[in-house]
């Protein structure tokens, strides 16, 4: 059982979405909507962390209304809600962005630059919305990327040739590349189908989880996490309470301090928000 003192103090809530406060559906549970907009008129201040784009998540936040910057692309941009004032930002050098896009071309494979409020391709690339699943993500497209490379978050580099991505996957690090991230992986729905993905090294749901309560003055042991997955191990290696779903991975429920008896499917933060809730009014 978690302490009531420290729910008690607690003053901010940051979300997982996929997996975490939605359920297999995209839905938010009507009970976590209810509490957390009772918690909200007790001075609960509540956000996401999630890999989706910001454009992708305002609807949730609308849903919730929520007030605090979001936290998307995991961690590569906090951006305000409704204001959209840009709070940080990790943009790819331009002279990467151009290296991945020829090297992508000239071994004939998808390529797309997603910036906060689209995944932008060419139509060279058209074959890319359907490729990626990238949760409701707006893909829009354009004749050319000469204008968008300057404040690229993420390259996304997609098709059949496993052997030539994993070759760009070597040149995109060190000692080729500096301060870069590479995640490699097969599609689970297209048979056959690659995907590397590339954004600055420091970008995590934990970097920007510190420079978001450090924006809000708020301290680590006043905020709470909640998760699923794979993607927020490092706001669990922060001083934050860590809560995992009942249907979160091994590794998350290690690094947690309480594991909720419900999953995500059964409004598994309704739970934790209960709690909060219980611990506010005692």
């Amino acid at each position: 059982m978690l302490d009531k003192k420290l729910l008690k103090k607690l003053e901010l809530i940051v979300f997982d979405l996929d997996g975490t406060l939605l359920n297999k559906y995209g839905e938010i549970g009507e009970k976590s909507i209810e509490l957390v907009h009772e918690l909200k008129k007790m001075g609960m201040k509540f956000t996401f962390a999630t890999g989706r784009l910001h454009n992708s998540i305002t609807e949730f936040a609308e849903i919730l209304n929520l007030e605090s910057p979001l936290i998307s692309l995991d961690g590569a941009i906090i951006k305000s809600y409704p204001a959209n004032e840009i709070i940080y930002e990790s943009y790819i050098k331009s002279s990467y962005v151009e290296r991945a896009i020829t090297m992508a071309d000239n071994s004939l494979l998808k390529v797309a630059l997603s910036h906060d409020d689209a995944i932008y391709y060419t139509e060279q690339n058209s074959l890319v919305p359907q490729l990626m699943d990238k949760f409701d993500a707006k893909f829009e497209q354009t004749d050319s990327y000469d204008e968008l490379i300057d404040r690229t978050l993420e390259i996304v580099i997609c098709g059949d040739y496993k052997k030539s991505i994993k070759m760009i996957e070597e040149k995109m690090k060190f000692p080729s590349a500096f301060g870069l991230k590479t995640s490699f992986y097969k599609s689970q729905d297209q048979d056959g189908v690659y995907f590397l993905e590339i954004r600055n090294k420091k970008c995590s749901k934990g970097e920007g989880f510190l420079k978001l309560i450090k924006h809000l003055k708020i301290s680590e042991k006043r905020s709470a996490v909640i998760g699923d997955w794979y993607n927020d191990k490092s706001m669990f290696r922060t001083k934050a309470l860590k809560i995992a779903v009942a249907n979160a991975v091994e590794v998350i429920k290690e690094m947690s301090d309480h594991i909720t008896k419900r999953t995500n499917d059964e409004d598994a933060t309704a739970e934790f928000l209960e709690m909060v809730l219980e611990a506010k009014k005692g």
